[in-house]
C-alpha cells in the first residue's frame, strides 16, 4: 500500500510520516485491495478554533469505493488517532457486511424496509446563486453514475462518511439521494421525470 503524506502549508517531518505509516498498516487485514492512501494535514489559524486547530483527512483508494475519514483536534497527532479509528471502524463494517451479505442469514435490505414510505418527497431548490461573498460553489465534482441498489448506496455513503449520497437508482433509472436522518434512519429522495 501507497501512502502519501502531504501538508497544506504545513511542513510534514519524517518522523510524522513513519508514525502515519504505522498507524495506516493496520488497515490492510480488514482490506488486502488498498493500493493507496493518501494523508492530508491543514493548520486552522482561527484563534478561535485552538482545540481542534489541527486537521487532518484521510483517503483510502481500494478496487471498490474510497473510503474517507477525517477528524480534528489540538494537535496532529491526536487528529491522526481519531481519523484512523473512524476509518478502521469503517474497514470493519465493510467486513462485516461482506461476511453477512453472503452467508446465509442476509438481513432485510435497506429498498424492502422504505417500500411503503411516500416517494414524493421533494427538495426546495432556489435559483438565485449569489455571484461573490458566501454561498457560492466552491469546488465541483463529477460523480461516476453507475446503476446501484438503495442498500449499496447506503452502504458506499457510510464508506465515504457523508451525510448524503448521489447514485442513480438501479430499479427506476432514475437519479436519487440517500441521507442520514435523525439517530439511525435514512431518508431517500429521488427525481420525477
Amino acid at each position: 500500500m501507497e501512502i502519501v503524506v502531504r501538508g497544506r502549508n504545513v511542513v510534514v517531518p519524517d518522523h510524522y510520516r513513519q508514525h502515519v505509516a504505522e498507524k495506516l498498516g493496520k488497515l490492510e487485514r480488514y482490506d488486502h485491495k488498498i493500493h493507496r492512501t493518501d494523508v492530508e494535514l491543514q493548520h486552522e489559524k482561527n484563534p478561535r478554533q485552538n482545540g481542534s486547530c489541527q486537521h487532518v483527512e484521510i483517503t483510502c483508494r481500494t478496487r471498490g469505493p474510497v473510503v474517507r475519514s477525517e477528524a480534528c483536534a489540538e494537535d496532529f497527532y491526536k487528529a491522526l488517532d481519531i481519523a484512523a479509528d473512524r476509518l478502521e471502524r469503517r474497514f470493519r463494517q465493510a467486513a462485516d457486511r461482506r461476511r453477512i451479505h453472503h452467508g446465509r442469514r442476509t438481513p432485510r435490505s435497506v429498498a424492502e424496509a422504505t417500500a411503503e414510505l411516500p416517494t414524493d418527497l421533494a427538495a426546495d431548490v432556489s435559483e438565485d446563486e449569489p455571484l461573490e461573498g458566501p454561498g457560492r460553489v466552491v469546488r465541483e465534482k463529477d460523480h461516476d453514475a453507475e446503476p446501484m441498489s438503495v442498500d449499496q448506496a447506503l452502504f458506499e455513503m457510510e464508506l465515504v462518511g457523508h451525510d448524503f449520497y448521489l447514485f442513480k437508482d438501479i430499479e427506476t433509472g432514475r437519479a436519487s439521494v440517500v441521507y442520514r436522518r435523525h439517530a439511525y434512519d435514512y431518508g431517500l429522495i429521488r427525481l420525477s421525470a
